[in-house]
């Protein structure tokens, strides 16, 4: 039996995640990351923001948001900042895995 999906369920969206693109402030907000935070992470090179010319708003798809959103939780857990950024490349590699094999389906 196939669970009918809700109008509020966008987990499993892929048109909708695909298009997702959020400027770092609004990010910032949703988040509760500073952007003072996500910027040095972009530095550090844990998270890529789609803006290519220097001076351009930072911009932020789906992937990245989920990135910020995992490192944060491992911080707060008490994990470093390279550890956490590691622990979460392993774990989007194989949830992206999975979602491409879901894609297909």
């Amino acid at each position: 039996m196939a669970k009918k999906k809700t109008d509020n369920d966008l987990s499993f969206d892929f048109d909708f995640l695909d298009k997702l693109v959020v400027g770092i402030g609004e990010v910032s907000q949703i988040t509760g990351i500073p952007t003072r935070q996500i910027r040095y992470w972009e530095d550090k090179g844990i998270i890529k923001s789609l803006t290519e010319k220097e001076g351009k708003n930072r911009r932020y798809d789906y992937k990245n948001i989920k990135k910020m959103l995992l490192v944060k939780e491992l911080l707060d857990e008490g994990y470093t900042l390279d550890a956490s950024a590691e622990k979460v490349k392993k774990r989007l590699e194989m949830v992206e895995e999975t979602l491409n094999k879901l894609k297909k389906k």
